[in-house]
């Protein structure tokens, strides 16, 4: 099933958000934005998309990447409070140890608003609103197509070894418990091995290889928590000897072109959307903000899933 990409806001949310913010601004809105790094086509599409509409909106972005490591981003972050930005955003490397930084730009009276990832804080105050999708649901959506497909042949087992992403990070483990909330209620399905490859391609496929020198044909299939990982592996399987796609089934989460591009090639099985054009959503949440206008808490993205059998169909429609 196809879900057509939109943002739930729902009703009054989406009133909210399609406010007018007032034109007569003293001054261009600045602000301060870091970003996780640029591990993967995902990350840097969202990137894109946040420059992009930070751009087209006029606003003063300053972006600092974090290189994948939390005390970057918390020196980014004390640098913004340092350079009284309007606005402070983050998508934030791993889910803990925010409370003190977050806590430092309250008392700066700037406002925080999450990208992508959520954060575990002790008052949920300390930041004003979170944009990005439900992670567990993703993990969810990739286990019920390997449950439906396991259905197809009723006799069989399938051993699963999965590529995490990063250690601490909410999608990995949300996409984690999401994918083990529907398979631990059917024995068929089993997970053997379990491993982070931090959400790229290169540890990916050095994880996968791993995994196959352990357990060999005994992998039925590979669940990864992003494209990126997800390809990666698939060059380790063929370097192996099997065929990803036949031998190995490969499911993945992010809808990426590269993993289309896998699913044209017969190599990669599905992938269920993560949206990564959130840009303009966080430039409009930010102005509404600054406008001191009121804006939900949680703003989830709705995405869909995509099987092999309608990646031909889909991959003309790709913008990432």
């Amino acid at each position: 099933m196809i879900i057509a990409r939109r943002t739930l806001l729902g009703a009054a949310a989406a009133c909210v958000l399609g406010a007018a913010i007032p034109a007569h601004a003293a001054r261009p809105l600045t602000i301060g934005f870091s970003q996780v790094g640029a591990e993967s086509e995902w990350r840097t599409a969202n990137t894109a998309s946040i420059k992009s509409a930070a751009k087209q909106a006029g606003v003063n972005l300053k972006f600092a990447d974090a290189q994948q490591r939390q005390e970057n981003q918390v020196k980014a972050i004390r640098s913004f409070i340092a350079q009284r930005v309007d606005v402070i955003a983050f998508s934030p490397v791993v889910e803990s140890g925010w409370d003190t930084v977050l806590r430092e730009a309250k008392a700066a009276k700037i406002p925080v608003i999450l990208t992508d990832r959520a954060v575990k804080v002790s008052d949920p105050s300390l930041y004003v609103s979170f944009i990005g999708s439900d992670f567990v649901e993703e993990g969810r959506r990739a286990a019920r197509w390997l449950s439906e497909h396991q259905k197809k042949n009723p006799n069989r087992s399938y051993n699963i070894v999965e590529l995490q992403g990063t250690v601490g990070s909410a999608p990995a483990i949300d996409r984690k418990a999401g994918f083990a909330e529907v398979i631990n209620g059917n024995p068929k399905l089993k997970i053997i091995r379990s491993q982070t490859g931090d959400f790229t391609r290169a540890k990916g496929k050095e994880v996968m290889e791993a995994f196959l020198k352990s357990e060999g044909k005994n992998i039925n299939v590979l669940y990864a928590h992003n494209d990126d990982m997800a390809i990666g592996a698939i060059q380790a399987i063929e370097e192996a000897g099997f065929k990803p796609g036949k031998d190995i089934l490969v499911v993945s989460i992010d809808g990426v072109r590269g993993a289309f591009e896998a699913m044209l090639q017969g190599k990669l099985n599905v992938t269920v959307e993560c949206n990564p054009l959130l840009g303009p959503q966080l430039i409009q949440t930010a102005q509404l903000v600054k406008a001191g206008k009121p804006v939900p808490k949680r703003i989830v993205v709705n995405e869909g899933v995509f099987p092999a059998e309608v990646a031909a169909r889909e991959f003309p429609n790709r913008q990432y």
